[in-house]
């Protein structure tokens, strides 16, 4: 083909194998646009490297070769490791159900494992609908750097963020207050263990001034206690978004808390939520790279059909396999072993016609779809209407290599209470497997702190 002099093109049918020209467009600007600069930086970490051995992270949480790599399958990559290390914590504590909870500077991304990481063909970045595979992660403007303020109505948080300079206003910088601010002048943030000086006498002059904008009788504690509950109140919303509003009760599931500020919030929350257990693992606040680490070798082929489901339903099984074989050979074509390769997802997306949107179901057996799709619609909306066929939106099947077996972790409680009373700091480090302590308390490691309000943790 004659490029013309361009080094980098992005064709939309080579992009998207979809309908909807705008979404298509869309998606090819963004990855001509991230081409050139994405290519350019991952020369300069592959250029050391030996030939063939680097691998980038999708936003679908795999991995990816250089020379399948495009730069639209990528916008979600950070996050998505995030997940994949989520739930491969959460499987190593012997639960199968989680929802990660990922707390950092600027906000919260949350998503759901249920024995298979949650995916989506669409995901809107900015003004751009973009076509391409990605977790289902739903993200709220709410971190530790989020900005707390008065409208002069409402307390507010976010969707502002500080940012890092000048950053929260303990920092020093002139800024002003955030969530940081806030954990930190209720004790629940250890001002000595922040690898840069903390100033909490600026943090308590932004909350006094607040104050005083505030008026009437009302106390910085009430305020700091009020921004708190707004906050825990937006990310506890964003995870009803991915479990509640899709039909799964978050009880089910245990709560992996990580990121920078994800473990000062994630107990309050899992309260709110129902939920019985969180999961605070060490280093939380790099737990992103764990996923990368643990992430593997992925290859997603998808086919839009859009037909009755009644012309085309003998058809799944042939098509489902086509498209494995696809991903298959393009994985064999890069160096993988096909026996260390296995198909980890079949997927159909279904809808009545004449609707916009649809369910996306995992196909174990194509003669139990069509009841699957209506027990999931009757599930989200309380009925099903009658006399409107079925439509095959599209497929999707992922062909990845075969996970290695996690060693499992074991918790034996002995019944040790290591602190009562007033909010005690304890380093993780000091804590024997088994210990309960009881509540409050921080207990913090280099990376990240967890704070229990009252009762045990184990």
């Amino acid at each position: 083909m004659n490029t013309f002099g361009f080094s980098f093109i992005s064709l939309s049918s080579d992009l998207s194998p979809y309908a909807k020209i705008v979404p298509r467009a869309q998606t090819a600007v963004v990855d001509a646009y991230l081409g050139p600069i994405m290519h350019q930086y991952l020369d300069s970490v592959e250029k050391p490297l030996e030939a063939g051995s680097m691998k980038v992270m999708t936003s679908a949480g795999g991995l990816t070769s250089r020379s399948l790599y495009r730069p639209k399958d990528s916008l979600l990559s950070g996050p998505a490791g995030g997940v994949v290390g989520s739930s491969e914590v959460a499987k190593r504590a012997g639960f199968a159900k989680s929802i990660a909870f990922d707390m950092g500077g600027t906000s919260t991304d949350v998503s759901r494992y249920d024995g298979r990481l949650d995916l989506k063909s669409e995901q809107r970045i900015g003004a751009a609908q973009i076509f391409a595979p990605s977790l289902r992660i739903e993200t709220v403007a709410a971190g530790g750097g989020s900005v707390c303020w008065y409208d002069g109505v409402a307390l507010r948080v976010g969707p502002e963020s500080a940012g890092a300079f000048p950053g929260p206003a303990c920092y020093g910088a002139g800024g002003p207050l955030t969530l940081t601010d806030v954990n930190l002048l209720l004790g629940r943030l250890d001002a000595e263990t922040f690898s840069i000086p903390v100033r909490v006498s600026e943090a308590k002059e932004r909350l006094e001034e607040l104050v005083s904008n505030v008026g009437g009788t009302v106390t910085g504690d009430a305020l700091l206690k009020g921004f708190l509950e707004i906050a825990n109140e937006r990310m506890a919303e964003a995870i009803r978004g991915i479990s509640v509003r899709e039909g799964y009760d978050p009880e089910g599931y245990a709560l992996v808390a990580f990121g920078g500020a994800g473990g000062l919030h994630a107990c309050a929350i899992a309260e709110m939520l129902g939920i019985q257990s969180v999961l605070f693992p060490a280093d939380s606040g790099l737990l992103s790279a764990y996923g990368l680490r643990r992430a593997v070798v992925e290859s997603i082929a998808e086919k839009q059909i859009l037909k009755p489901w009644d012309s085309c339903r003998t058809l799944l099984d042939t098509w489902i396999i086509d498209l494995a074989e696809n991903s298959y050979l393009k994985l064999v074509e890069e160096g993988e072993e096909r026996g260390s390769l296995e198909v980890i997802s079949r997927q159909v997306e279904l809808r009545f016609v004449g609707q916009e949107s649809g369910f996306v179901l995992e196909v174990d057996e194509v003669s139990e779809v069509n009841e699957q799709f209506m027990d999931r619609y009757r599930e989200r909306y309380g009925f099903v209407p009658e006399g409107l066929p079925l439509e095959v939106v599209s497929l999707r099947v992922s062909v990845a290599r075969c996970r290695d077996d996690l060693e499992g972790e074991a918790f034996v409680v002995q019944g040790v209470d290591r602190c009562r009373g007033d909010v005690s700091i304890i380093e993780r480090g000091d804590l024997l497997i088994g210990d309960r302590v009881e509540g409050p308390v921080v207990v913090q490691d280099r990376f990240s702190t967890v704070f229990v309000a009252g009762g045990g943790m184990q």
